[in-house]
């Protein structure tokens, strides 16, 4: 065992929960691990109890591979942190010090890591799309933040909304409706079954945003050949588009960066969006995401370690905590 300082990077959303270490210069330590489970949330928010039971053990392997060592600053960023977090930022901090050792932790939106694994610290508009969809834009004095509302409210044109509107699409065509897909059908019953179990299964899942969003890759692959999956493509650049020219700053040269893994699925969904923002953010210039939502989250937690941190604080978006804070 050594008594080697690394920072904890921790990014956690729909499909589970992610964690790397990096070297207080921010290189980052062999692979990160992950849980496929995600974090609970409720009535009272994100569950600061469950966060924590599926974190440790990620932390213990990562420590181990590393050889030992503590753990001097950690980021963590969770989607709904700004709309559920109130527990979290409440809970979280004293749980990593008590399990972890962890004297300084930064609790931020999972679109706050994704701006700065992106963008870093720079002004400008970063769109992350995976299960879920937000903008968030900043000029390094306030954020600016559009949808990220969750699956049932917003998140439009990410990959659960993409992927409900496929398997709605499915069972138009199953019904004999109009605006079915016979195509979207068949990659339904393929990946999901017959048809008529779909709702049971769906609301069975704790992971139901997940389960949509991977439907959204079947959109994509059917949309050369099918106009109700390309429409679907189109309307989503268009929500996506629509994000990032309320988030980012409405005038003056403004960098866009995308991330997140709904932008996988390619050119079905980038072409169009790269005509919905050269109409909607005329002024705006796209750049490639420098790094992901761990990155990013990686990427804060070095600056808290070293007191220089230049993303703006936000009491919902990103806040710092010391051990011993209330």
């Amino acid at each position: 065992m050594t008594d080697t300082a690394f920072v904890l990077g921790v990014d956690s959303g729909g499909s589970g929960l992610r964690a790397a270490l990096a070297a207080p210069d921010g290189a980052r330590r062999a692979e990160p691990v992950r849980s496929d489970e995600p974090v609970r949330a409720g009535a009272g928010g994100i569950d600061a109890g469950h966060f924590i039971v599926r974190l440790a053990p990620l932390v213990r392997e990562l420590l181990e591979r590393a050889g030992g060592g503590r753990i001097t600053a950690a980021a963590v960023g969770a989607a709904g942190m700004a709309s559920l977090g109130d527990g979290l930022r409440a809970q979280l901090p004293a749980a990593l010090a008590a399990a972890l050792g962890v004297r300084r932790v930064a609790l931020a939106s999972d679109a706050v890591t994704a701006y700065a694994g992106a963008l870093g610290a720079r002004p400008g508009v970063v769109v992350a799309a995976g299960t879920g969809m937000v903008a968030l834009g900043t000029d390094l004095t306030a954020w600016r933040r559009a949808d990220g509302w969750g699956q049932l409210l917003g998140d439009c044109g990410g990959g659960a909304w993409i992927g409900r509107a496929g398997l709605e699409a499915a069972l138009r065509a199953h019904d004999g409706r109009r605006g079915g897909s016979q195509e979207l059908r068949a990659r339904a019953e393929e990946r999901f079954g017959p048809l008529a179990g779909l709702p049971a299964l769906l609301h069975s899942r704790a992971d139901r945003p997940a389960v949509l969003a991977s439907f959204a890759p079947e959109v994509a692959r059917c949309a050369a050949g099918d106009a109700v999956a390309s429409g679907i493509l189109r309307d989503a650049a268009r929500h996506i588009a629509e994000a990032a020219a309320a988030a980012g700053p409405p005038e003056g040269v403004c960098e866009v960066a995308l991330t997140g893994g709904l932008f996988k699925v390619g050119e079905p969904l980038l072409g169009p969006l790269r005509e919905e923002l050269a109409g909607q953010l005329p002024h705006a210039r796209q750049v490639p995401a420098a790094g992901d939502p761990l990155d990013g989250a990686l990427r804060v937690a070095v600056d808290v370690a070293r007191g220089a941190l230049r993303l703006p604080y936000d009491a919902r978006m990103l806040s710092v905590h010391e051990e011993g804070d209330s």
